[in-house]
């Protein structure tokens, strides 16, 4: 059998020529030259917006706070997920011992969880504890979601004025910061731009800086029609990298100061069929390999990183058991591992986890194992190997002695790779990361950039801050300012708000004729963040040690495919949490779909559809989102669904249906691998073996309204705001 392995070169990052007035660095230590030009970005005047595209591992967060390490600075840190924020903190306190700044900044660290906990602990609304908890900080390391809803006025009284917190807090911070940008949803995007413009308008001369693999293109064009003067730091086309090719070339580059990166890594290609837990099995069936490797290089420390949680959980006891032998532990990282499990997994020899290993955080490997689903997923995994030439343990430094990475692929992306006409990788060879990665973007997977919602539903989101500053309250503060936005809103979007207004007024006129209530479901959804979370369900798990990490949230198609759960009453549910000693932010749960025990995982994915009791096939002829109710679900041999299924009909569904089954729809959108997109059958195909329809819900929904047309043909609405 061939064995599809190449190495990677080394990584080398070109430090500063010279280091400008005003910066103070640690004796002995030189900076990189991406750190010193977006130094230089931040302090000139005629740059709003810098993009920081440096490799992973090459000091991006340094560049991001250097300015703060050298006198007063304030930064709002936006990270992607909470370990993120937790682990950037860390880092940040150690450059605050290195450097020993005069005015040392305060860092916080503020979660929604932590948000709730903080202003219940001290008897304060959310809009106090958020507001003092800014004030207190020079350093502020929270999450896009909390900007979103902060600019949106989530957390005020109908009595406020819709401006107070946003204004106040927006003027404290000299520079927002978004970290691993890249894996951000176009909705995201477009709420981020929609903030900017909102910014601008009220607080003149505040900076943004995107941290990024690459900018996004859909951002970038926004810019520039908004007039956002931009600048993007890039040392791959500035020619700052260098990728030696023997010890002797690596050792003149290091006395001239330039920094390694990453060190020299052996990947190799395992080529696996498309399907569920092929992964999973080659895992199971290789598990001595793995031991080997550990056996035959002490002090290892690796990671195994794959799409599915079930995946994981049934993997855990299997290595657990296996690597015990050898005195060596595993740890676990999932959305599902409670907090404390996950800060453990940074010290264990072997994590297994998903993709809360991605966005990030710091693991110190050099041994990785990892499946992906598509080419920037294959990018983001890979880059967690060979960032640090070993780690400390118990006072000792530990140095490793080989990096390995072992990618499991789909045979046709191998086949792509290695045995096509001209292909761009050949078996035994030396590549540096620009050239892999180029053959990875051109021969796998691409997935939808959904680049249609900025205009069809970016402007939703305009529309409702736009509306927030005509409120009589401030209207008079900000008469000029309102239409200058709207003016800019129209530009970006290319839209009108007022062709806006008309669709939003529309949606809640059907939704008053639907169900008798006021209330706009699809504007609502819009205007969100990350959509509504009308599937969420509490979940009770007993196998956390800390009684605090026991409570859970998780999306109902998820704990239908692979989970053991029997059913709770709220009540009980709510017992169990004030039964703990241990603080714990309850209002995740409020608006629960239900609520279930978790007792263990399935061995295999079940089948499972959502029902209709109606007829779909006028509700996906007419090709646009809908308010749904009387959606069900259906398993086979489940005698707890029925009461999840009642609850579910009652409940006000933003949607889209498709008179196409999901793998259909999937392959000719492109859809990302976790997308929500799920079988629907109504009364006449409940029976069939498979779906004819399928059904996005929420965020998802909008979505794929933009994608319609490569289905449709004739008929049906056609709108754009």
């Amino acid at each position: 059998m061939v064995n599809y392995q190449v190495t990677l070169k080394p990584v080398y990052s070109c430090p500063a020529d010279e280091i400008p007035d005003g910066i103070k660095v640690p004796q002995g230590w030189r900076l990189s030259w991406h750190q010193v030009e977006t130094w230089k970005a931040l302090n000139d005047p005629d740059i709003d917006v810098i993009f920081n595209t440096a490799m992973t591992g090459d000091g991006k967060s340094l560049a991001a706070y250097l300015r703060t390490l050298q006198g007063y600075f304030p930064i709002m840190g936006l990270y992607p997920t909470n370990e993120l924020a937790r682990d950037q903190r860390g880092q940040i306190e150690a450059y605050i011992q290195r450097f020993q700044p005069t005015d040392q900044p305060r860092v916080n660290l503020l979660t929604g969880p932590e948000l709730e906990l903080y202003a219940e602990r001290d008897g304060k609304t959310k809009a106090i504890a958020l507001e003092t908890r800014s004030k207190q900080s020079e350093i502020l390391l929270t999450n896009p979601d909390i900007f979103h809803y902060l600019h949106r006025g989530a957390y005020l009284t109908p009595y406020d004025n819709p401006d107070q917190l946003w204004n106040r807090i927006d003027k404290h911070f000299d520079l927002f910061l978004f970290d691993e940008f890249h894996v951000f949803g176009t909705p995201q995007v477009a709420s981020i731009i929609n903030t900017m413009l909102l910014i601008r308008r009220a607080n003149r001369g505040k900076r943004y800086l995107f941290l990024s693999a690459t900018p996004d293109e859909g951002l970038l064009k926004r810019l520039d029609k908004a007039g956002f003067r931009y600048r993007s730091i890039d040392p791959v086309r500035e020619g700052k990298y260098r990728f030696p090719d023997t010890p002797e070339e690596a050792n003149s580059l290091a006395q001239q100061g330039w920094r390694q990166v990453t060190s020299e890594i052996e990947l190799s290609f395992i080529p696996l069929p498309s399907s569920f837990q092929t992964s999973e099995n080659w895992l199971k069936e290789n598990k001595e390999r793995i031991l080997d490797y550990f056996k035959r290089y002490p002090g290892s420390k690796g990671a195994i990183i794959l799409n599915s949680i079930a995946s994981v959980k049934r993997l855990l006891p299997i290595f657990r058991e296996l690597l015990a032998t050898i005195g060596l532990t595993v740890g676990e990282n999932t959305g599902l591992s409670g907090t404390r499990e996950k800060l453990a997994s940074l010290n264990r020899d072997l994590v297994i986890g998903t993709s809360t290993i991605d966005v990030g955080v710091d693991f110190k490997i050099n041994f990785l194992i990892f499946e992906s689903s598509d080419a920037g997923n294959f990018i983001q995994r890979f880059g967690r190997l060979g960032r640090h030439s070993g780690y400390d343990r118990k006072g000792t430094a530990v140095k490793f002695a080989n990096f390995t990475a072992i990618a499991l692929v789909p045979k046709f992306f191998l086949e792509r790779l290695f045995e096509k006409k001209d292909a761009p990788l050949q078996v035994g060879e030396r590549y540096d990361r620009i050239q892999l990665q180029e053959a990875i973007k051109s021969n796998y997977r691409h997935i939808n950039n959904f680049e249609g919602y900025y205009q069809r539903w970016g402007a939703v989101q305009s529309f409702q801050l736009w509306w927030n500053l005509g409120s009589p309250k401030i209207k008079s503060q900000y008469g000029e300012s309102r239409q200058k936005f709207q003016q800019e809103c129209e530009e970006v979007f290319d839209t009108s708000l007022k062709r806006v207004a008309g669709r939003v007024k529309g949606w809640a006129d059907e939704w008053k004729e639907l169900s008798g209530k006021s209330g706009n479901p699809i504007f609502e959804d819009a205007s969100s963040f990350r959509g509504s979370s009308p599937l969420l369900c509490g979940l009770y798990d007993s196998t956390e040690p800390e009684e605090c990490d026991r409570f859970k949230t998780y999306d109902l198609p998820s704990i239908l495919g692979n989970l053991e759960v029997e059913v709770w009453r709220k009540g009980e549910f709510k017992r169990q949490i004030e039964a703990t000693e241990t603080p714990i932010a309850r209002r995740r749960f409020d608006y629960c779909l239900a609520f279930l025990n978790l007792k263990g995982y399935r061995e295999e994915r079940l089948n499972w559809r959502f029902t209709y009791d109606g007829d779909l096939g006028e509700i996906a002829s007419a090709w646009k989102v809908q308010v749904l109710t009387g959606i069900g679900v259906w398993q086979p041999d489940n005698p707890w669904l029925d009461r999840i299924s009642r609850e579910l009909r009652d409940l006000a569904l933003v949607s889209f249906v498709f008179a196409y089954p999901v793998a259909a729809v999937r392959q000719r959108l492109q859809l990302p691998m976790h997308f929500g997109i799920y079988p629907i059958s109504d009364e006449s195909s409940i029976h069939s073996p498979v779906s004819p329809y399928s059904i996005a819900i929420g965020q998802s929904a909008l979505l794929l309204d933009t994608l319609a047309h490569r289905f449709k043909g004739k008929g049906g609405e056609v709108w754009i705001c």
